[in-house]
């Protein structure tokens, strides 16, 4: 991954845009949605980038750019049309540690902006590292049709409730079945039924417990998409391939699986080696849910002493 994702806190953050054709007008578009302090130079300036100004968003210096300008920001957009003075302004900003971004040329960027689908507390950032921009797009405008605009006004709602329910819902796991309870009522709506869904989520939040087995011989790649919810719900992901922190001898196949099944499950999921038969049904017993990955002698025996499991498999449940 050589562009790792960062959802960047902008109160008192410094940027400076060095341009203001259409280029740095649809930068200074996405930029002033944040709580950011926003310097724009440059000679000529568009008219879309005088409103800003106008309306007090920007501060806005109508010349042309020095070396001293470099300096005391936190990031800066290189967004002219002269393509040798944003490379060398770029390499000026990487030598005093300030993050910068020549646009159109990714191998000057210090950070690249993704595509974004904006729903307010919820933000969706899609990247192909710079390699195909457009197919970005592609993927933004597809979740824009998936994602409705009533997500902000809920999330807004949501998060104005969060220290009342970490009052009445002291248990951590518990908490995260509430929620899920809420969402399953609520679904992605905000109307006059929100509030009754979030009352009614405190009746019966409670869940009986999951187990999902996988062959870790299988391809992970091939499970459906039905399988994908059921994985992000995981608490613990089991596997025989460590057993008190060391590693044991597996193929390379099997160890690519494991990685590939990993990589679908939860990140704060813990990550254990298998227990035993009674201390899966404990688990299960107090709401659990466990993800095993083991072989296929193994996966015979879970299946039949948990008929409850359920056995991912590529193409099918």
């Amino acid at each position: 991954m050589q562009y790792f994702p960062l959802f960047v806190d902008t109160k008192n953050l410094s940027v400076l845009i060095v341009g203001a054709g259409e280029v740095a007008t649809r930068k200074l578009d996405l930029l002033s949605r944040t709580e950011a302090e926003i310097d724009v130079i440059a000679p000529d300036i568009a008219a879309e980038i005088r409103v800003y100004e106008q309306k007090g968003r920007i501060k806005l210096y109508q010349r042309a750019v020095h070396a001293d300008d470099i300096a005391d920001y936190d990031v800066i957009y290189m967004a002219t049309a002269n393509e040798q003075l944003n490379m060398d302004y770029a390499v000026l900003a990487t030598q005093k540690g300030i993050w910068v971004n020549v646009v159109d040329n990714p191998s000057f960027c210090r950070f690249i902006t993704p595509s974004i689908v904006d729903r307010g507390r919820l933000v969706v950032a899609i990247s192909t590292a710079g390699a195909a921009p457009v197919f970005a797009r592609t993927i933004r405008s597809r979740l824009e049709t998936l994602l409705p605009q009533s997500l902000g006004p809920l999330f807004d709602f949501v998060a104005s409730k969060r220290i009342e329910v970490q009052h009445k819902i002291t248990s951590g796991k518990d908490r995260r079945l509430f929620w899920e309870r809420f969402f399953n009522l609520n679904n992605d709506r905000f109307d006059s039924g929100t509030q009754s869904h979030y009352q009614d989520a405190f009746e019966s939040y409670g869940a009986e417990g999951e187990i999902l087995l996988f062959n870790e011989n299988d391809n992970a790649g091939l499970l459906p998409i039905a399988a994908m919810p059921l994985l992000q719900k995981i608490d613990t992901f089991y596997s025989d391939m460590t057993q008190d922190g060391v590693k044991h001898e597996a193929s390379s196949a099997n160890h690519h699986s494991l990685t590939d099944i990993n990589e679908l499950v939860r990140r704060d999921a813990s990550r254990e080696s298998i227990p035993t038969l009674s201390e899966i049904t404990e688990k299960y017993q107090h709401g659990d849910r466990m993800l095993l990955v083991v072989n296929q002698e193994k996966l015979n025996k879970l299946k039949a002493h948990f008929p409850m499991a359920k056995h991912l498999q590529p193409g099918a449940l």
